[in-house]
Parts: C-alpha cells; structure tokens; sequence
C-alpha cells in the first residue's frame, strides 16, 4: 500500500500546504528526537505542542509534516500537511490504513496480561498468517494508529492490544481499530483509583464489545463473572477459555513447575493436547488459553498452537528469570497491581528449588483511597507465600505492606522498606545470598527495574 502526502491528505480531511503532494514517506513518528530521515512528522499537541519540534523534524530529514497551524520552515523543506486536530488525523489515517488493508483485526483489552496475549496470539497466528502487532506498549489512542499503519506493508491479521486508565478510551481505540475479533482477558485492580470500584473498571473494558455485528467474535475469560456478565448482550459470537468446565478452551491436569512454568492438557472443540508453557504461573497459563482460543477460531491447528506455546518468552521486565551466578531473579518490574502481584507471590510460593524467597515490592499506583487496604492486602499474602525476606519500596502505602507482612506472622527482622528503587538498588545485594529466588515487582512509576539492574550488575 503507498501512502502518498496527496492520500494522507485525504484521509485525514487535510491538505498539502507545501511541496510535492506525491511524496510517499517511509514511515510515521511522533517524536522528533527520535524521527528517522524520510519519515513522516505529526504534531502532535499534548503536554508539549508538537509544532514546537517541527523545525527539529525537517532538519533531521522529515519527508513530511503534519500540522494543525502554519509553520515556518526553509523553502526546500518537508511537504506540508494542514489539518483541524493532528492527534484525530493519525487516528483517521490509521482507520483508513486498516480499512484498505483488508486485514483481519484482534483487539485485547483487561486488566492484566494483555501484552502477554498479545505476543502469545501473534505468535500462534504466525503458523498460518502474516501478522502485524503493536510493538512495545504503544496501545493508547496514539501508539495503536501508528501500529495500525504497520499493516500497509501487508498483513493477513493484526494484533493490537489497548489500553486504558479512564472511561471511554476503550470506545475510541475500537473505533480506530473496528475489529473482527475482541478478547476480554480479565477484569482486576489496575487504575481501580481512576474508577472507584472494579465493576465500574469492567464497565470502561466492555467498551470492547461495542459496535459489533453478528459477524464479529469475542473471546472471553469464562472464569470471570464481571467478563461474562456483560458479554451477555454482545452482538457477535462468543468463544470462552478457562479453567472451569464450562469453558470453550480450557486447561485440566493443570501443574504449577514454579520458575519452569507451567504444565497442563488444553482442551478444545477440536481435540485435546499436552500443553507445556514456559511461562511463570496460571496467570501465563489463561492468556496462552485465551491466545490458543483467538488462534484456533481463526484456522490455526491445535497442533501448531502446541508447538509455538513451548517457545514463548516473556516481554521484557514482565516475568523474565535471570540467573545470576547463585541467584534467579524474577524480573517482573514492569509494572504492577495487587491482583497481578497476588499471581506472582502465588508462583513464587510454589518454587520447589528455592534455599529462599525473597520478594522486592514496589508501591503499586493509581489505587486512590483504596490504596492502603490494598497494599495491606498483598502484605498478608506475602506473609502468606512463604517469604523469608520483603522489601518494600515507595511510599507510605508501600510500608504499610511490610507492617501487614509483619502483622501476619513475617519476621519483623525480616522485613526492610527503602523510599526510593535506588534506595533499595544499593540494599539489596545484601539481602540476598547463593540459593535465593528473587520477585521484583512494583508499578512502573516507581521503577523497581533499577533493583534488577543493580543486582545483574553485582552478581551478573
């Protein structure tokens, strides 16, 4: 597909200012730090006015630029391009890329494990398909249309996650991505301070089943009542996974191999197989389920789906195990909420070659007023999953975990707070010994990734 400063033009309802309307970039940025020569440049008006950088587009090789207002620039420059709102024309491009493309589109939502699904989905989908995915984390209402103008290069499906913190983000991403096919991983606590309740977070996720016709497919958790609850009125057809027996792509004979994954029989419409994944925990498990579930609906031999789930890997800082000389280390900083970190202590407990287990535990944000019961919460269950060292990071709510752990029968010796991840960095490497497993984890603001690269550091 070539996408020429004439056809953006058009389908972002704009007009060439300047240049020559037939040039075809060779790529789409939002960054003019990090824009590559020949690229298309949008400013974008957020926190900082895009059009404050055009200037530094152009001047790092910009083949076009797209504004909302005029902007000087040398006579042998960029081709211009003038539209009412920048950020609702990367939009309506993506829209129309995908349109154009005749590609199929997966979109996955929850909250928790969605970029999991997204590369455990992708990857199964690559045994019949071309696929397009989202790269990274970019799956809000800027990083899913740059994503979706990936599929003009030539795509049979796309993969695109998205992501929410507030109502009515979901509505819009759907709008820009119309796909075929929804996934509905789970409803948890992330962002819970943005809404107040977890039935209010699920209201914003069924935004994920509007505007679907009959022909549309969702896929969702059958093991969560507030999923099925509102996938009671979709309009499409509705595929389920699970653990529970009424699930349409389920495991049983389910075993728990602590840091070497996890064991299981997938049973499907279309037959029943060893499962092994090398992913950590049942939290992995389900979005491999949901994966397999989206892969085999849309033609992909169980068989096939087998195969590739022996190979996966975890996304960076989300699950990844390090040795590090004696030591492992479960790097899980990426990002972090009480339901998910409940997941994690859970595997953790269940580590059978561990001399110790040790937990470093970041302050998890965007929890509102609930944010100290929740934090005291994951305290018991650290308590509970039989630690032998906690370390807490962050905030007060974060050292109210460690005072539950301590309430809960932890060993208060046994227990360190640090304000900050670079506090707990210079910490750590004397907690731990030969033998120990390690669990870093903490949302990302508060950025626990630093605990990790402190102890590879040390020990790696």
């Amino acid at each position: 597909m070539t996408l020429a400063a004439a056809d953006m033009a058009s389908a972002m309802r704009g007009h060439v200012v300047s240049g020559e309307p037939a040039t075809v970039p060779g790529g789409f940025s939002i960054d003019s730090r990090t824009i590559a020569p020949g690229q298309a440049f949008f400013a974008i008006v957020a926190e900082r006015d895009g059009h404050e950088f055009v200037a530094d587009a152009a001047a790092k090789g910009a083949a076009v630029v797209v504004v909302s207002r005029a902007v000087e620039l040398p006579a042998a420059g960029p081709v211009v391009v003038e539209v009412a709102d920048t950020t609702r024309a990367l939009q309506e491009l993506g829209r129309e890329v995908r349109r154009r493309s005749g590609a199929k589109v997966v979109a996955i939502t929850g909250s928790a494990g969605k970029t999991t699904t997204k590369e455990a989905t992708a990857g199964f989908l690559e045994a019949a398909f071309t696929v397009v995915k989202n790269p990274g984390n970019l799956n809000n209402h800027l990083g899913l249309p740059l994503s979706l103008l990936e599929m003009r290069h030539g795509a049979d499906v796309a993969v695109m996650e998205l992501g929410m913190n507030h109502a009515g983000e979901i509505r819009v991403l759907v709008g820009i991505a119309e796909p075929e096919v929804r996934v509905w991983t789970n409803v948890g606590d992330a962002h819970i301070g943005h809404f107040g309740s977890a039935d209010a977070i699920a209201d914003a996720k069924a935004e994920i089943l509007e505007g679907a016709g009959p022909d549309t497919l969702f896929v969702g958790n059958a093991d969560d009542a507030r999923v099925m609850a509102r996938a009671q009125a979709f309009a499409g057809r509705t595929v389920t996974f699970g653990y529970g027996e009424g699930a349409d792509v389920r495991a049983v004979d389910v075993e728990d191999l602590g840091l070497e994954g996890m064991r299981a029989t997938i049973v499907t419409a279309g037959g029943r197989r060893a499962l092994r994944v090398p992913l950590l925990g049942r939290g992995n498990l389900a979005n491999v389920l949901c994966a397999a579930a989206v892969a085999t609906e849309l033609g992909v031999a169980l068989e096939d789906v087998v195969a590739r789930a022996a190979t996966l890997k975890p996304a960076r800082r989300r699950g990844e195990v390090l040795t590090l000389g004696g030591v492992r280390v479960v790097d899980d900083s990426y990002n972090s909420s009480p339901s998910a970190l409940a997941r994690a202590l859970e595997m953790l407990s269940r580590e059978r070659h561990a001399a110790r287990r040790v937990a470093v535990l970041g302050e998890m944000l965007e929890l509102g007023d609930q944010s100290v019961a929740l934090h005291e919460a994951c305290g018991r269950a650290a308590a509970g999953s039989g630690l032998a060292v906690l370390l807490t990071v962050g905030g007060e709510p974060a050292r109210m975990m460690g005072e539950a752990a301590v309430a809960a029968g932890m060993n208060r010796q046994a227990v360190a707070h640090a304000a900050t991840s670079a506090e707990a960095a210079e910490l750590v490497p004397s907690l731990v010994a030969d033998g120990d497993v390690v669990l870093v984890k903490g949302s990302r603001g508060i950025r626990t990734e630093l605990v990790v690269d402190r102890l590879v550091a040390v020990r790696g």
